[in-house]
Parts: C-alpha cells; structure tokens; sequence
C-alpha cells in the first residue's frame, strides 16, 4: 500500500524541484498540496503548482491557496532576486486548465488528516503559517498525522537570512515555534545538510539539452537561481533545499546522522530571532535519548542526491 503525503509549500525554484520529485513517485498517494506565501505569495504558489502538475499530468493532486501573512507580520513581497518574480525564474509555464479548491490550505491539512488518521504525512517546504494554523482548527492533529518533515532551521551552521536563521523558520517564527513544540515526530531538514547538496552547471546543461520537455523547461528555470548563488558558493551550482527534505521523507535517501534531540525556535524580536536551538549537547556521548524530544536533526548525509534527482528531472 501506498502512503498518504501531502505538501506544504511557497512555490519558488526549489520548491518546483521538490513537488516534480513528489508528483513521480511511486510509492506514495500525493493527497494534496497546500501553498503559503514566502519565495512568492501564496496564490502565485498556488498557480505554479497547478502548472506543474499540469506539465506531468497530475492534477489529480488536489492544491489549496493558503495563508497570505504570518501569524505576526505581513508577507512582505517574497524575494524575486532569488526565485524571479513569478517564483518559476521568471520563466513562463503553461497555464493549468484548472484551479485551487474551495479549501483553505489549513483546510486541507486538516481533512486530509482525518481521512488517513495516523498515516499522512506533512512534508513542509514553506514557512510554517497553514501548518500552525491547522493545529488550531483541529488540536488533534498532532495525533492524527504519523510525521512532519520540515525544511528548515540550521543547527551548527550559519543562517541565510540572518547570521543564525534559516528563512522558512524566520519567515514566520511565531508558527515554527508552535509546530516545533507540538507533540509530533518531526525531521528537520536544515541547512548543515542542504547546503551540501548542489547542482552543478554541468547538470543545468543537462537538463537543457535533454529532449525531454520538463527537463528542458527545469534548466531554464534554474537559470536565475545559479546566478543568486554563485557569489555565495563561489561558481554556479545551486543549493537543493526543498527537494532534498521531499526525498528523505519519502524514504529515497537516508540522514546518516540525525540525533533525536529537543528543539525551540526563537521567536522574539532579537538579533536571534528565527533560530532553531537544538540541543545538540550529547554529541559527546553519542546522543543518549533527551527526555521530551521528538525532533531528529539532520546534520550528515553520505550519499551525493544530486545524481538521484538528475535521474528523476531527466525521466519527466
């Protein structure tokens, strides 16, 4: 039997990578994906979903508009520079010939936790918003989904949008802070390991000399993104953070180091606002069990995903 996951995300480059990665798995029931605004506003979200799965024949997959605000601020316009105005590199996708659901993306969560008790699965790519929000229309949900993995935090390496905070987490500190309490297992996929995970131009090239038309439409896109990171890696590649927490979390690549440890996200209005503080201090006892924890960290992955998720762009 297949297991029920669904996706929570804020559409931009990376994103795109994580939910094509999604849509042609096959051993997992994609039952929805609900958007939030962060790279781009929510509805943009909402618009590149559909288009992608229009590309690849999958709107079976149910997408629902999310939150448009933080629970403590307003969205405040995305970051074009990295993810291009429309989210998708400022590349034009083919328009979808259907629209979101009716639901909200909290919505959603929340019916489809109750139509798979104890097996769906959150997969959280975005900042946390609908994810907070469902866990205040149904208390429950924490008994109702079977796990949540989360892109986001940074544990014993710098931030991206802060010298301690990585942006999913600070975009919205309030409803991390109140996800990550919650009293369910959680993955946190941050950026000690997906800043380790990267596309290279020669893999670009790839996929644009492909004859497969996602694949073609996937280097295109990517065009921008290599541009944002070449001054911060030093040549043109690109971080693979969304696709990445999609790929443990379905089981395609395994954390070789990911000790369960308590972890809080900072949400006042400091300099360390945005943090995930992990409660790393057993390391030098091999990580004994902690009292109250529920959160793995993941902080080593032996094996290089960038070929694995070159396979999967170049067979869509």
């Amino acid at each position: 039997m297949t297991r029920p996951f669904l996706l929570d995300c804020d559409t931009g480059i990376d994103d795109a990578m994580a939910l094509l990665y999604l849509a042609s798995e096959p051993t997992i029931d994609f039952v929805g994906i609900s958007t939030v605004s962060g790279n781009v506003t929510a509805e943009q979200a909402a618009t590149n979903s559909l288009r992608l799965l229009h590309l690849i024949d999958r709107l079976d997959v149910p997408v629902a508009v999310g939150a448009m605000d933080f629970l403590d601020r307003p969205f405040d316009g995305g970051v074009p520079h990295i993810h291009g105005r429309n989210g998708v590199g400022n590349v034009e996708v083919p328009p979808a010939p259907v629209g979101p659901v009716a639901q909200s993306g909290a919505e959603l969560i929340v019916e489809m936790a109750r139509r798979y008790p104890g097996e769906l699965h959150l997969i959280t790519i975005g900042p946390l918003t609908n994810i907070a929000l469902a866990l205040e229309l149904e208390p429950e949900l924490p008994r109702l989904v079977s796990h949540v993995t989360v892109m986001g935090g940074a544990a014993l390496v710098p931030g991206n949008v802060s010298p301690v905070a990585e942006a999913n987490i600070a975009n919205d500190a309030k409803a991390s802070a109140i996800v990550l309490a919650a009293d369910w297992p959680i993955t946190l996929v941050g950026l000690d390991v997906t800043m380790q995970q990267n596309l290279e131009e020669p893999d670009r090239v790839r996929l644009l000399e492909s004859d497969r038309p996602v694949a073609q439409l996937m280097g295109r896109i990517l065009d921008l993104y290599f541009d944002f990171y070449e001054p911060i890696m030093g040549r043109r590649c690109s971080a693979l953070h969304d696709p990445l927490a999609a790929a443990i979390a379905v089981g395609g690549i395994a954390m070789d180091l990911a000790p369960v440890v308590r972890v809080v996200v900072d949400d006042t209005e400091g300099p360390g606002r945005g943090q995930t503080i992990c409660d790393l201090r057993g390391s030098y006892a091999g990580y004994p069990e902690q009292s109250g924890a529920h959160c793995a960290v993941a902080l080593r992955i032996d094996t290089d995903f960038a070929p694995i998720l070159m396979e999967r762009l170049l067979s869509l």
